[in-house]
């Protein structure tokens, strides 16, 4: 889709840049995945799959209306239905009559109005369901029973704003509407959409002060990033017309303010922070005394919380990680004791880039930044406890955390007689829940979790404390698989296991403390479907009552209802379009059918679904699941040369699940390939024992599972010619992709990695020393493509963004110097101006495409 101001926008390509503000490092890992859709008539495909999207919007309430919504589907190009939903009832029917509505709008206005395109974007229905309020072109009162249309004037509202949300792209379908951008923020800001397959479309720039009105629809996401490249905000549009609001990010200090300078409960006294350390003040009328409670405070380990501190944790943490820890001070409820955070500081690493060709001016521009990367000193934070009344520190011994990669989630007890927190250390094989005891000062340990392996805080953990019956819910994979425990929060004695079987929990959604119940998503919990895929699940707080709440053989979302009786079930596969039901949700029984994608018109025009394909994994044991996608001019007695899509980054997996109307591995199909796409062991969704091939061991990118199932899917299918494969990635999957080369050269013959972080010590500290350990060891160099650069063989094509925030671009340059050490012939598209992922971008994926035809 392209950008339609209602003013003249710029054309100019945008780059994707490093996601750095708002903390979402992780992001670039996402874009390292996606890839732009066709070009040319392929790129029309994604709005011709319609009935796919089902937003709910319950009526507001407690009368016997509650259980009812309205939503809007989209049934054809730039045509639309309203449906209402009585889920009390089962029902779906027409909100009214479209057609004698379009006539009674047509006589009002005096324009032609379509039934099927009515002008409406907002329902109200009256409380005795008779009526309905219309908005859009104008707002009306329509009887339902005459269909009799009243204009109605309301009194002026604030104009309709879209919250920010994360990042993500576009859905493929959705309602034509308007969004308004207002840049607030005080610079000038460019202007992105981030369609369904990954390529960034650029919209232009929108200068300090100004106001712009697009054409979009509903459920496309916006990007608004700096003239630099940091990611600002994020909005999707909505059915209905809104505003878009750029505001002003509050700098580190004004965020922070007044939170060092803290008053206690009772109101009796103020901690404060002077200079680096930190005073007690009676706010007693008849005794407003102050007290200095600690002498040792001092630049380097101070008791303020500053923005240097708070710069230096942001490169510690993605937006994944449990969140860094809050600054300030901590009052127990009782007013007797506080806990007082002190920051020390680590020394500062800097990565420096030159920016060749900068828009706003003539001459180079040097940049720099702080990047932490393994092996270097982490900022730390480490609580200190004060009694009150003694105006005295009580000391608490870090024998028990004495190497923290971070400690979080500090809270005190409501009894006030002790405080926990969450302590991960360095190196990521213990993580635990501390307590100290006020009084005495004396810690325990709650909860202590370890592994030989690693512990993955950032991406599967969770815990939850529940006050009023002191318990804690935890997530540990200690019998092998992702799953929850309930322990005493008292004692630290583990009270149940929860959930058990060779299943995962992905992911926490909702913990009911009245019914004690839990509510989360299985990952591999019907062993007869495809393990990543995602099944709604409930269980109670003793461990009984397992319900699994959908079931269809695909990937689900649900989206509850307001008093959660209810949920909308959307599901779907990468060879199935989506299906939305309503759901009961106290036993997950199926109340009707909403909305069956229709693909027809999709199908029509040529396009296919991938194919799913399980083969055996290098144990002979366990299955490795992955798709293909054909052509779509497909010759059955063609030999297609066949090029895999890697992205084997632990954190997660790559291939696709669910239905996508557009991506980038068909595009790429239709230039005369077959693209293939599997998650090899080393990767997580699946046991322990399968995410743990990583551990060390980043080279390995589970290439023996992927082409054994490569060559299990030419076996039967003699269309895949094995003498010509070639494989790409970006990111994470840059660097697998050139290690696919150095090390299985007899296999894959030709190369394109973008954005490669190709020696683990030139990364991120807090993702690589998740998967590599502490300290850093000869594991890292093993693993590194620099040092082994002089085993390539094949062709390659290296891509990097001289303006890579997330990945040091001197990480790609530094494997082009021992190819050229190594006398290797290769090409290198260095992009000025780019950021992370250059073959999100129409040029990079043009180059891409263009490499691959050329040399397979």
């Amino acid at each position: 889709m392209e950008c339609n101001s209602q003013v003249a926008s710029t054309s100019q390509l945008i780059h994707p840049r490093a996601m750095k503000s708002y903390r979402f490092l992780a992001v670039a890992f996402v874009l390292a995945l996606a890839v732009p859709e066709a070009q040319g008539s392929e790129a029309t495909t994604a709005q011709a799959v319609y009935r796919d999207r089902v937003e709910p919007h319950w009526f507001a309430g407690t009368d016997e209306r509650t259980n009812r919504f309205w939503y809007c589907v989209s049934t054809g190009k730039g045509q639309r239905e309203f449906i209402l939903v009585d889920a009390d009832e089962g029902k779906r029917s027409a909100a009214f009559d479209h057609a004698r509505l379009a006539e009674a709008l047509s006589k009002a206005t005096g324009h032609a109005i379509d039934p099927k395109s009515l002008p409406i974007f907002e329902l109200e229905f009256g409380r005795d369901l008779r009526s309905v309020t219309l908005r859009g072109a104008g707002i009306w009162r329509l009887d339902l029973s005459s269909y009799a249309l009243t204009p109605v004037v309301e009194a002026t509202t604030n104009e309709n704003r879209i919250q920010v949300t994360g990042p993500r792209f576009s859905a493929a379908t959705g309602i034509e509407t308007e969004i308004s951008f207002a840049n607030q923020s005080g610079a000038d800001v460019n202007l992105h959409y981030g369609d369904p397959s990954g390529l960034f479309r650029p919209c232009g720039m929108l200068r300090s002060g100004e106001r712009r009105l697009f054409s979009t629809y509903s459920g496309q996401v916006w990007w608004v990033s700096s003239l630099r490249g940091e990611w600002l905000a994020f909005f999707e549009a909505t059915l209905k017309p809104a505003l878009a609001l750029i505001e002003k990010r509050p700098s580190g200090a004004a965020r922070r303010q007044g939170e060092a300078n803290s008053k206690s409960p009772d109101g009796h006294w103020q901690a404060l922070v002077r200079g680096d350390n930190l005073f007690l003040r009676s706010l007693s009328a008849n005794d407003q005394n102050e007290v200095q409670l600690t002498y040792d405070g001092n630049p380097s380990n101070s008791y303020a919380h500053n923005a240097e501190w708070e710069r230096a944790v942001s490169m510690q943490y993605d937006a994944q990680d449990p969140e860094p820890p809050e600054p300030g001070i901590h009052w127990a409820p009782d007013s007797r004791h506080f806990v007082a955070l002190r920051y020390q500081r680590s020394e500062e690493r800097r990565v420096y880039l030159v920016e060749s060709s900068p828009q706003d001016q003539l001459q180079p521009r040097l940049d720099s930044y702080p990047y932490l990367k393994p092996g270097d000193q982490v900022p730390c934070v480490k609580p200190h406890l004060f009694d009150v009344e003694s105006k005295r520190q009580i000391p608490v011994s870090d024998a028990l955390f004495s190497n923290p990669w971070s400690i979080t989630e500090l809270r005190w007890d409501s009894n006030s007689s002790r405080f926990t927190f969450l302590y991960n250390q360095r190196g990521h094989q213990a993580l635990g829940l501390l307590a100290v005891t006020a009084d005495t000062g004396a810690v325990s340990s709650l909860i202590d979790e370890r592994s030989n392996t690693f512990i993955d805080y950032s991406t599967e953990f969770f815990w939850e404390y529940l006050d009023d019956t002191h318990e804690i819910i935890w997530s540990s994979e200690r019998d092998g698989w992702n799953h929850l425990y309930l322990y005493d929060g008292i004692n630290g004695a583990l009270k149940k296991q929860l959930t058990h079987g060779p299943w995962v929990v992905r992911h926490v959604d909702f913990v009911d403390r009245k019914q004690r119940q839990i509510w989360f998503q299985a990952g591999g919990i019907h062993p007869q479907q495809d393990p990543y895929y995602v099944q709604v699940c409930r269980v109670n707080l003793d461990g009984s009552g397992l319900t699994v709440l959908t079931e269809g053989d695909g990937t689900h979302q649900a989206r509850f209802s307001p008093d959660r009786r209810y949920f909308i079930d959307t599901w779907s596969r990468v060879d199935l379009p989506p299906v939305n039901e309503l759901r009961r949700s106290s036993d997950g029984h199926l109340v009707c059918r909403l909305e069956e994608a229709d693909a027809s018109q999709w199908f029509a025009s040529g396009c296919k679904t991938p194919e799913r394909l399980v083969a055996k994994g290098r144990d002979g044991v366990t299955d490795i699941f992955g798709i293909f996608y054909r052509p779509a001019h497909f010759e059955p007695a063609r030999r297609y040369p066949v090029i895999e899509q890697i992205y084997a980054g632990p954190h997660g997996f790559s291939t696709p699940k669910e239905f996508r109307a557009a991506s980038g591995q068909q595009a790429l199909a239709d230039r005369g390939f077959i693209v293939v796409q599997m998650d090899g062991m080393g990767t997580s969704g699946r046991s322990k024992k399968f995410h743990d091939v990583c551990w060390k061991n980043l080279r390995d990118a589970g290439f023996p599972d992927r082409i054994l199932w490569i060559q299990a899917a030419a076996a039967s299918h003699p269309f895949m010619d094995l003498s010509r494969i070639g494989i790409y990635g970006g990111s994470a999957g840059g660097q697998n992709a050139l290690r696919g080369m150095l090390d299985h050269a007899d296999f894959y013959k030709v190369c394109v990695s973008d954005s490669g972080c190709h020696d683990n010590r030139m990364d991120k500290i807090w993702w690589n020393e998740q998967w590599m350990g502490w300290p850093v060891d000869d594991s890292y160099g093993k693993s590194s493509n620099v040092e082994d650069a002089a085993k390539l063989r094949g062709k390659l094509l290296l891509m990097v963004g001289e303006l890579d925030r997330n990945v040091d671009p001197a990480s790609t340059l530094q494997v082009v110097n021992a190819l050229i050490n190594a006398d290797k012939d290769f090409e290198l598209l260095y992009v000025p101006g780019a950021g992370h992922a250059v073959a999100v971008t129409p040029y990079g994926w043009r180059r891409l495409e263009e490499f691959f035809v050329k040399n397979l």
